[in-house]
């Protein structure tokens, strides 16, 4: 049987390259290679793609705080449009040949955002993972939530500055309507990359400052006392939710080196210990965020279960980390569903939703 040609799309310019490297090495290992060919097509932090033909070719690829991407010579351009061919080495020799999808492992703006969505759209190559409007939402941290507010899905309380604006943000107002502590967060960013714990307005100048630095536009939230859970949603138009896992941070909150760097940042119960009422409720709701933000293909729904028993949404990932110690992968595993089988069923969202999309009309009959 033929090989599926699968290009695996990792690296890119955002500040969560380096955890798009190891979840990328990650996908390549549980790839079915009896199934699938891996076109490997790296992404520099200056937004260049390469062609990777024998491996990722990482350096220092067993540390995730210094693993990087080795540039190659083998600079490669997307052509819109066509059936074949549509991703071309400039050097002119060794052509890539068909791909039959792509699977972007790209966390955070220029990867996770829509942009390289879109431009897959219009070089006619399906791709796993939710479609432009769904990814410029979910990483849109503002959108959002106003989306999940509009639809009743309960979040937490908000504010949001853009740097036109910026000299407008006055602590005493923030602090009256969020109260202490609270979290400052670039909009559009993932990984917990950019985000301040505040307690006093000492701590809130430098949050501000740091956020600013990663976006143009920032969220205030209010501090939600308690537990963690999240949950991974799984297809396209009739998805379905596993089990929900929950986090138990070591430090003062889940950081992005307690994600993907210290492997001792903090404690993953899977599954989370529940009573079978709640289990459902948040799959429920995880399957009601998933479709008020047109999520397709795959998505982790993050929140708080309060001590009452209420749940607030946090956040969706619409590309999750896939590393050895992300919660993603690790959910469905504990549902039944391995890592291979993980990666299959993916792909096979992408070839379905691909196939539909292109039985669209495009053009009026006159």
């Amino acid at each position: 049987m033929k090989k599926i040609r699968v290009g695996i799309l990792f690296g890119g310019k955002s500040a969560e390259h380096e955890v798009s490297l190891q979840s990328a090495k990650n996908v390549l290992a549980a790839l079915d290679k009896h199934k699938y060919e891996a076109v490997l097509i790296g992404i520099d932090k200056n937004g260049r793609w390469h062609w990777y033909q024998d491996s990722m070719d990482l350096l220092n690829e067993n540390s995730p705080a210094s693993i990087k991407l080795n540039p190659t010579g083998r600079l490669l351009a997307l052509i819109p449009g066509g059936e074949n061919g549509q991703i071309i080495c400039l050097d002119g020799e060794n052509a890539l040949g068909q791909i039959d999808v792509i699977f972007p492992i790209l966390h955070g703006p220029y990867g996770e955002d829509g942009t390289v969505q879109g431009l897959l759209k219009l070089a006619n190559l399906p791709f796993v993972g939710a479609g432009v409007v769904g990814s410029a939402v979910g990483m849109d941290k503002d959108v959002m939530k106003r989306l999940l507010k509009a639809d009743g899905i309960p979040i937490a309380d908000f504010l949001v500055f853009d740097y036109g604006n910026r000299d407008q943000i006055s602590f005493d107002e923030v602090k009256s309507r969020l109260g202490l502590p609270l979290f400052v967060k670039p909009a559009n960013m993932g990984s917990s990359v950019g985000i301040s714990k505040v307690s006093d307005e000492k701590s809130f100048e430098a949050a501000i400052d740091r956020a600013f630095q990663y976006d143009t536009k920032i969220i205030i939230e209010e501090n939600i006392r308690g537990r963690e859970i999240e949950c991974s949603v799984l297809g396209n138009e009739n998805p379905v939710a596993s089990l929900p896992g929950e986090i138990l941070p070591q430090a003062e909150f889940y950081s992005y080196e307690a994600k993907y760097i210290d492997e001792n940042g903090a404690v993953l119960e899977i599954p989370a210990k529940l009573p079978p009422d709640k289990v459902k409720e948040i799959q429920e709701l995880s399957l009601r965020t998933y479709a008020s933000l047109c999520c397709e293909g795959m998505a982790r729904v993050d929140f708080f279960l309060k001590d009452n028993g209420e749940l607030v949404v946090n956040e969706i990932n619409t590309i999750p980390g896939f590393t050895r110690i992300s919660m993603y992968p690790k959910l469905w595993e504990a549902t039944g569903l391995n890592y291979s089988q993980l990666i299959d069923r993916l792909i096979d969202l992408a070839l379905k939703r691909y196939e539909r999309e292109k039985a669209l009309k495009t053009n009026v009959d006159l």
